[in-house]
């Protein structure tokens, strides 16, 4: 069975975090192995209490998962802090060797802050070179970029594209944060015309849901399939946890 490694944070309520990933993975077909990065106390309305884990420690737990040699990909979720950024960036393998998902995790749904300036400053510099896909939402696009919120599709693929110069290969611009009956994600690629994936914009939220896309992406590239198709299918399994009880 192919694996993946995911390297997040825990979340008590189990919404969201490395307990959604594990059960993302699952439900695809992928094994997974983890580096724990930060323990957090926390609900749909905030997070209490954030305990992080020290930098030396997630760079060992990163090294003997990757020494079994069973992992076909990497996906990153909350890291919190810019010395973690840079420990993770340190003990990654060439993207060449490993694809890589990167899901900017900056805050929680409730509002309470996952990483720190620094880290968002060393995610833009040291991790996002390194991503075969980088998978934020509106508002976290945005935060990357130091801008507002875009209100228009012209303005989250000028977005998306800043993203993609900064170095990832592909950038997944979620819309779930958009209006209109759609929730419609642009992916853009170098030297590829944008490509739209759409389902029906459901009234009810979910957290974790980001989560569960990333974790579905890496488990896609994990097997073999094309970052589109793996993306395709990602949006699949979200549309699909929003309908059920999970």
């Amino acid at each position: 069975m192919s694996a993946v490694l995911v390297i997040a944070g825990t979340d008590s309520s189990g919404g969201a975090g490395l307990a959604r990933d594990v059960r993302t993975l699952a439900r695809l077909g992928a094994g997974a192995l983890c580096a724990v990065t930060a323990v957090t106390a926390q609900s749909d309305g905030e997070v209490s209490a954030v305990h992080l884990i020290p930098p030396e420690l997630v760079r060992a737990q990163m090294a003997a998962a990757l020494a079994t040699g069973r992992i076909a990909a990497i996906k990153i979720g909350m890291l919190g802090t810019g010395a973690t950024v840079r420990a993770v960036s340190a003990s990654l393998p060439p993207r060449a060797v490993t694809p890589l998902v990167l899901d900017p995790v900056l805050a929680a749904s409730s509002g309470g802050e996952l990483l720190d300036a620094a880290g968002r400053a060393a995610l833009l510099e040291a991790l996002l070179p390194r991503a075969t896909i980088l998978t934020p939402n509106i508002p976290e696009a945005a935060a990357l970029l130091g801008l507002p919120a875009a209100r228009s599709d012209a303005e989250l693929v000028q977005q998306g594209q800043a993203l993609l110069a900064l170095g990832a290969e592909n950038v997944l611009l979620k819309g779930g944060h958009g209006s209109g009956g759609q929730a419609i994600d642009l992916l853009l690629t170098h030297g590829r015309a944008v490509r739209s994936l759409a389902a029906p914009r459901r009234a009810t939220t979910r957290r974790g849901t980001g989560c569960a896309l990333a974790a579905a992406i890496a488990a896609g590239l994990a097997a073999g399939l094309e970052v589109v198709d793996a993306c395709a299918r990602a949006k699949r399994h979200v549309n699909e946890l929003l309908e059920g009880d999970d």
